[in-house]
């Protein structure tokens, strides 16, 4: 992967959305995420798949659904604060 792109199971696990790269990894190849990308819209169903900055995703989890745009990569699984700061909500519908 390049500097400018992260595979989808680091990042989710990066920004705290799942406590282990294995959960994201699954949910992943279970297509349960929309990716959003230069306006077209697919659903992710490899956890190899790279997401970039700038990037919009949107996933069912723990009861709610999750729209988020991706801000930053991340260089590790930093606390909470700094995975917040990997991603910017927005309005899922």
């Amino acid at each position: 992967m390049s500097d400018e792109a992260c595979r989808a199971d680091v990042w989710l696990w990066r920004a705290r959305f799942f406590k282990t790269r294995s959960l994201a990894a699954k949910f992943l190849d279970e297509g349960k995420v929309r990716l959003t990308r230069g306006g077209s819209e697919t659903r992710i169903d490899k956890c190899a798949r790279p997401v970039k900055v700038g990037d919009r995703l949107v996933f069912a989890l723990g009861g709610r659904l999750i729209a988020v745009v991706v801000e930053a990569l991340g260089e590790r699984r930093g606390p909470a604060q700094e995975a917040r700061g990997l991603y910017s909500q927005m309005d899922a519908g």
